[in-house]
């Protein structure tokens, strides 16, 4: 077996529609066809790729700060844009530089307190 890359993310939400709402206009996402699992939920996609799933929940879950997993990464093609993007959507954010390397990375969370990094990589830099 050989792991190709990550499939999708999968964030259980009681604020679906705010949930949708922020990853459309903040990120950039589209919703799409999504099976009828039977319960309420939504699917964001980049190009072709379901790479958001959201469930529909009856109460929210901890965010991220308290859970296992910390956050998830987007690599995105126009730093600028994506500034510009967030800013647009009033989602407050933090930027940083990776030390020794040309990447920048913005830092913000979802309206679950799911933590999220963007990752923007000049094309000049080889992707690792």
């Amino acid at each position: 077996m050989t792991v190709r890359g990550v499939d999708h993310i999968n964030i259980g939400t009681h604020r679906l529609e705010e949930t949708v709402a922020f990853f459309r206009d903040a990120i950039g996402l589209d919703v799409g066809w999504r099976p009828n699992f039977g319960i309420g939920g939504a699917w964001l996609y980049a190009g072709d790729n379901a790479v958001v799933h959201l469930v529909d929940l009856a109460e929210g879950k901890l965010p991220s700060d308290q859970a296992a997993l910390d956050h998830f990464a987007f690599r995105v093609d126009d730093y600028d844009a994506a500034i510009r993007r967030l800013d647009a959507a009033g989602v407050r954010y933090r930027t940083a530089d990776v030390p020794g390397a040309p990447i920048k990375q913005v830092f913000l969370r979802d309206p679950n307190g799911v933590n999220i990094e963007l990752n923007y990589r000049p094309s000049s830099v080889i992707d690792a």
